[in-house]
């Protein structure tokens, strides 16, 4: 079963991502809580019975984009975080500069997660697809151990 802050991280990032309701990053500062709609039996999709919702519920079950293990998403939000800390701080802000720039690779070998963080700039407003107008090939890797330390590969891009 998984703590709070485990749980608490793990909901913070896919918020970040855009995948757990409205991005923190968007967020107005007049927003009020939305309430959910009532949960579902198992099996049976959610309707959308409050038309005026900002929110789009999904009318059928939902396609992933990928299913993970809870360890694995944490060790992908550490590395984010991770790689984060080493941009630099008057850049905080812009989108080249946030996790919305930045998509994980994980993998698992021996017991340990690794994660490549890969620079996507041109999901970004003002870059083209595929232009990154910063700089290419851009991605660090970080070694997470079962007990929850990371590492970053030694080598600077």
């Amino acid at each position: 079963m998984m703590k709070t802050p485990q749980l608490m991280l793990m909901a913070s990032l896919l918020m970040e991502l855009g995948l757990l309701g409205m991005p923190l990053c968007n967020r107005r500062p007049d927003a009020s809580p939305v309430e959910s709609p009532a949960p579902a039996d198992a099996g049976v999709p959610i309707s959308a019975s409050t038309p005026e919702s900002p929110i789009p519920w999904p009318k059928q079950d939902l396609t992933p984009l990928a299913t993970l293990e809870g360890p694995a998403i944490q060790a992908a939000h550490a590395a984010l975080e991770e790689a984060l800390k080493r941009f630099p701080k008057e850049s905080t802000g812009q989108c080249a500069f946030s996790a919305r720039s930045l998509e994980a690779v994980i993998g698992k070998e021996a017991g340990w997660y690794f994660v490549r963080i890969n620079r996507r700039v041109d999901r970004c407003p003002g870059f083209g697809p595929g232009v990154t107008g910063l700089e290419t090939d851009w991605f660090e890797l970080f070694a997470v151990s079962p007990d929850g330390s990371i590492e970053r590969y030694p080598y600077h891009p």
